[in-house]
């Protein structure tokens, strides 16, 4: 059973930088308790005016572009640069079983024992978007504890991607060379949210393979409208495995960030983000008032045969039970 804790000792810890804390926290944060939700809402009251001094940085790309291995690769040539490093590594729950391997830290070894970074891995929960429900929570926990870079990995590319984008101040899509049509492997709108493509695996006969590719983006990238942050979307090539390529792709998010930084993109997107995350909250707390209410809870089974069976259409099968919530 968890220690119980005092709200003092969590903040305390957490800006301390103690890492025991900092996982205690993030495991009541992603607690769904009402003891918890209610714990975890104090802590990050106290530890708001400590946040927010991170660069955010979402990472995703196609299956077996080597997301870990770039991470790992990226994360340790952050550390070497003095930075302090957080790693939030989204692992997809099972549509069966609701569980989740949660193996990053298998999977990223030498980053995991290394002392200036930390790796939290966590179960999506089946939560659209790419990310685990409490990941902005606990991105927040992590910049008042020290980390001074904030990488999250996300569970894979997708049109519910969006959500990722929506969170971080720079998008990184990893893709592969040499795998078919290039443009064909990825959904045009991800390109379009990417704030950089960087190219994986150019390394030993893949170099010209990886060169066809980058010309293949670059010119489809000419096609797309011009960013709202003002900065022209670059690729690179890198290989993780080699520990290459690192140092380009991070001279790249310096310049996007002292760009954006310059003509007011950067705050007014944190703006933004800020907003959006409050109407997230107010849809998240409709929800579990909605299916949480006893009367919804006894017409639901009722509802959802009529509508498996076809007996009542989903629409009006869904307008009944709004009634039944709404009716006092």
């Amino acid at each position: 059973m968890r220690q119980r804790l005092s709200i003092e000792d969590y903040t305390t810890g957490i800006l301390a930088g103690d890492r025991i804390m900092l996982s205690q926290a993030i495991t009541v944060t992603e607690s769904r308790l009402p003891a918890d939700k209610e714990l975890a809402a104090a802590i990050l009251k106290e530890i708001l005016p400590h946040s927010g001094n991170a660069f955010r940085i979402g990472i995703t790309g196609v299956p077996g572009v080597g997301k870990s291995t770039f991470i790992e690769s990226f994360g340790n040539y952050l550390t070497s640069e003095g930075m302090r490093v957080a790693v939030l590594a989204v692992d997809p729950s099972s549509q069966k079983s609701k569980g989740s391997i949660l193996g990053d830290k298998t999977r990223m070894e030498k980053l995991a024992h290394n002392p200036m970074a930390y790796i939290r891995p966590s179960a999506n929960g089946l939560f659209l978007g790419g990310i685990a429900k409490s990941t902005r929570e606990i991105m927040l926990l992590c910049e008042a504890a020290g980390y001074d870079i904030i990488l999250i990995e996300t569970v894979g590319v997708g049109q519910s991607e969006t959500l990722v984008k929506s969170i971080t101040d720079f998008f990184l899509l990893l893709m592969l060379a040499g795998a078919g049509d290039e443009l064909q492997g990825i959904k045009k709108g991800i390109m379009e949210m990417a704030d950089a493509i960087a190219i994986n695996k150019a390394d030993g006969d893949n170099v010209m393979a990886v060169n066809h590719a980058i010309s293949a983006y670059q010119n489809a990238l000419h096609l797309f409208p011009k960013s709202e942050s003002g900065f022209l979307t670059k690729v690179l090539p890198c290989s993780a495995l080699m520990e290459n390529g690192m140092d380009i792709i991070w001279a790249l998010i310096q310049e996007y960030e002292q760009v954006t930084r310059a003509n007011g993109f950067f705050h007014q997107n944190r703006q933004k983000q800020n907003i959006n995350w409050m109407h997230d909250q107010i849809r998240e707390a409709l929800d579990d008032l909605f299916y949480g209410d006893p009367k919804v809870k006894t017409k639901l089974q009722e509802l959802e045969h009529s509508v498996k069976e076809g007996k009542e259409l989903p629409g009006s099968a869904a307008q009944d039970l709004l009634d039944v919530f709404l009716t006092k």
